[in-house]
């Protein structure tokens, strides 16, 4: 069962993840409903890279493991954003937060491009994955309304899950 929850749990996380975060942008997810998913989404990145960490020691696999590893604390500086929200940490929140956000768009987007570059099925839904990153961290650098973040994060989470949807046929 953990088996079948590892090699699938992703492919239902991901665009997951993107809803809500495009859904908070027009307020339709709470801030406190967002450093409750940071918190969770920090245990379960532990607890996926404990589960798979032997698994993940080759290939592609790797450079996965590397995306994850860099990626917890990115997570975690989120949880860190948002506890600074009020002023508890004396942080800044917003530097925090961005760390955050641009991470799951660009540490993805990067192994997104190794994949594609390293497998034989399947290469062009990571490269599409990998391009639709970046031009999302980019429509979301330049948005200037809620439309136009919430465009950006959905070119994202359409190329996120493409990628995820290919390493889940692939097996």
């Amino acid at each position: 069962m953990l088996r079948v929850v590892r090699a699938n749990g992703p492919a239902l996380l991901v665009p997951a993840a993107w809803a809500v975060a495009a859904a908070a942008v027009v307020g339709q997810v709470s801030e406190r409903a967002l450093f409750v998913a940071h918190v969770v989404m920090s245990v379960l990145l532990v607890a996926f890279l404990a589960a798979s960490w032997t698994e993940m020691g080759s290939g592609v696999l790797r450079a996965w493991k590397a995306v994850i590893l860099a990626g917890t604390p990115a997570t975690v500086a989120g949880v860190a954003g948002f506890l600074a929200l009020d002023g508890r940490l004396g942080l800044p929140a917003d530097p925090l937060l961005t760390v955050a956000l641009y991470a799951w768009i660009l540490l993805p987007a990067a192994g997104l491009a190794y994949t594609g570059r390293h497998v034989g099925s399947y290469a062009r839904a990571y490269d599409f994955g990998a391009v639709c990153c970046l031009v999302g961290a980019v429509g979301l650098t330049v948005a200037g309304t809620a439309v136009q973040s919430v465009a950006a994060l959905a070119v994202v989470g359409v190329g996120q899950t493409a990628g995820i949807l290919a390493a889940t046929a692939a097996g």
